[in-house]
């Protein structure tokens, strides 16, 4: 079975407090499986990430206005999602918003995700939640960049 490669943005928007947005995703394919991620999505030819990401916050959750950090990290992903295999090149924005109020936007057909909701957690939710959340190392991630700042360079994940 072939392997579909892609490049994907992903957003760490946090709120005036340090809570972190998370979507709650499914897929269609693997019943009973669920989890939370960052928003975010594909590339497009033609398009910056900075240009991805801003997109695909206002495609996902109708936000726009937000303060834009730096690119804190990276990573390749693999995945499988409606039958289908993908090796996920992914670049991390961090991104700021006094905005809270965000609601799910109708997503188009090409989604990768199913997103069931939108929610803020706070660190120690992250640190204990039995949910699946990635990427896995978000949390320290997240912890990072409020006590330290922004990671320079950005890290691997």
């Amino acid at each position: 079975m072939s392997v579909e490669r892609r490049r994907a943005v992903r957003v760490l928007l946090l709120d005036p407090v340090g809570r972190v947005l998370l979507l709650h995703g499914t897929d269609p394919a693997t019943p009973g499986t669920d989890w939370w991620i960052t928003p975010g999505g594909g590339i497009e030819p033609g398009e910056s990430p900075a240009e991805a990401a801003g997109r695909e916050l206002a495609e996902e959750i109708g936000l726009a206005g937000v303060e834009w950090g730096p690119l804190i990290a990276y990573g390749t992903v693999r995945f499988s999602f409606r039958g289908r295999d993908y090796e996920q090149e992914q670049l991390f924005h961090l991104a700021r918003t006094t905005r809270t109020e965000v609601s799910l936007t109708e997503s188009g057909a090409d989604e990768h995700a199913l997103l069931l909701a939108a929610r803020w957690w706070t660190m120690g939710e992250l640190r204990t939640t039995g949910e699946t959340i990635y990427p896995r190392q978000l949390a320290a991630l997240v912890e990072q960049v409020l006590t330290e700042g922004p990671p320079e360079p950005p890290v691997r994940l």
